[in-house]
Parts: C-alpha cells; sequence; structure tokens
C-alpha cells in the first residue's frame, strides 16, 4: 500500500489522486514536522535543500505527515523537486547545480508507446505510462522530471535510514527510481531502434548532457539504495531489466559507456548479509 501511496504521489498531473491526498495530509498528525525538518537538515542536507530553496513551504509540508517520516520527507522533497522544475524551468539536481530542460520545440516521441514493454498491470506503468494520466506518458520533459524528483526521493531516503522504525513495515523506497530508470533506458533504445527523429533530438548536445547528467545521478542514487536491505518492495523485476545486457543500448551510446548492471547482485549480498546477522 505504502508503495502505491508513493507511485500515485508524484503523479502531479492526476488531479482526482491529488485532491485525495490532500484530504488525507489535512487529517494526518503533523506535530513531527519540526523535527522531521530539523532531522532532514541534519542528516541529508540535500533535501533540506530542496525545503529552502521552495517558495510555498505549505506544499511541502502538506506531503510531511507523521506515520512514516522517513517516507514522508523524501517524498515532500520529490514533490517539491516538481516544483521547483516547473519554477526553474530546469531540472534542479541532487548536487544543487541545474540541467537544462530540453526545448519544447523539439519532438520527441510518446512515452505511453514503450508502456507495451512491460507488465500493462504494473502500478508505475499505470501512473507514469498509461494514456490520461501523468504528463510523463505524452511528454518526454515530463518522464525526466520523474527520474530527477526520484533521484532526490531516494537520493534522501538513504541518508534517513536512522529515523526508519519497525512499525514503519517494509517500504518501497527504490521501487519508483528503478522503474522510471527501466523506462528511460526502454525509451531511449526505441528512439534509436525506430524513431530516427527522437534519436536525432536525444544526440543533440544540450540534450544528450541532460540525459546523461540525469542517468548518472539516478545511477549514483541506486547504487547506495541497492546496498540497502529491506529498501525494496517490488523493484526485482526493473532491476533485472537494467541488469539485463539485452537492454541499453541507446543509452549506451548517449553516454559513451555501459549503463551499471550490478544493483540487483548487489540488493542480493545486501539481503543476504542481513539475513545472516539475524
Amino acid at each position: 500500500m505504502r508503495t502505491v501511496l508513493r507511485a500515485a504521489s508524484a503523479a502531479v498531473a492526476a488531479v482526482v489522486w491529488s485532491l485525495v491526498w490532500s484530504q488525507a495530509s489535512l487529517a494526518a498528525p503533523t506535530q513531527c514536522q519540526p523535527q522531521a525538518l530539523r532531522d532532514l537538515e541534519r542528516l541529508a542536507p540535500q533535501g533540506h535543500a530542496v525545503y529552502d530553496a521552495i517558495s510555498d513551504k505549505r506544499h511541502f509540508l502538506r506531503f510531511l505527515t507523521c506515520d512514516d517520516v522517513v517516507l514522508g520527507l523524501s517524498t515532500a522533497v520529490h514533490e517539491s523537486v516538481h516544483l521547483l522544475t516547473s519554477e526553474k524551468d530546469a531540472y534542479p539536481l541532487v548536487d544543487g547545480s541545474t540541467a537544462q530542460r530540453p526545448s519544447e520545440s523539439l519532438r520527441f516521441f510518446a512515452p505511453r508507446k514503450i508502456a507495451g514493454r512491460f507488465n500493462a498491470g504494473d502500478m508505475y506503468v499505470r501512473t507514469y505510462l498509461k494514456p490520461g494520466e501523468a504528463s510523463s506518458s505524452t511528454d518526454f520533459r515530463f518522464l525526466l522530471d520523474e527520474l530527477n524528483a526520484y533521484s532526490h526521493d531516494v537520493a534522501t531516503s538513504t541518508k534517513l535510514t536512522s529515523l526508519i522504525r519497525p512499525e514503519h513495515g517494509q517500504v518501497g523506497h527504490r521501487d519508483g527510481l528503478a522503474a522510471l530508470m527501466t523506462f528511460v533506458m526502454s525509451y531511449t533504445d526505441m528512439a534509436r531502434q525506430s524513431v530516427p527523429a527522437t534519436w536525432a533530438n536525444l544526440q543533440r548536445p544540450e540534450v544528450r548532457q541532460t540525459v546523461v547528467t540525469l542517468w548518472n545521478q539516478a545511477e549514483a542514487a541506486l547504487a547506495v539504495a541497492c546496498t540497502i536491505p529491506a529498501f525494496g518492495q517490488d523493484d526485482r523485476r526493473s532491476l533485472a531489466f537494467l541488469s539485463d545486457p539485452e537492454n541499453g543500448a541507446g543509452l549506451t551510446e548517449l553516454l559513451g559507456r555501459t549503463p551499471a548492471r550490478n544493483c540487483l547482485e548487489s540488493v542480493n549480498t545486501a539481503e543476504s548479509g542481513a539475513r545472516l546477522t539475524r
């Protein structure tokens, strides 16, 4: 259920869900917020920088509920990154710099066209690639926006593991980022294989630099997350996709290197180690 909340809350374009989330947030306890913000500044300053940068602090606090502070903080960072992207017309990066958004004048095929390469019942496929849901289903720039937001999300949550409590249960902190990485990987593969106009635009220096920057950031965040046991809930299929050498030819060409393939191995090692210490 918590994974469903994470995926759905990130689909900003889903108006109905936004209303449900807002009503739930109003009813949720908020007494933890001052301490949670202090913990965020102490443990994950890059996440607190997002809070500092956002002009509407209420937007951030709307997602910071107290039933699970780690999930609340990382989701608040995630959603605030979307708002900052819109305000700045650029992708705010975890290190405090920005990456250029591709121009609206450039033609990219709709990301919903890759949905058939994935399980139609997957919640991330339904949320981000299903027509009529999130803007990421129709606009590649918003698919990159989601990739960036999930990178911030995971970069924050991995710094907050000391705040995780047993009553929170197992939360899929890693799931969304892994899923969005598979979507971007598949998108670039399809562009390279069969959509020449999009592939040409992806190779434009400014677009290529943005894709490379966002992908490198995502890999770095995921690499840390994959060393933490019980940090994913339904991510194995995505991690297997990222590990498969049959996937990623488009990214390999754009990156000038092979995408990282070892996250699933790291997860298995971390889980095995955790079982041995119990």
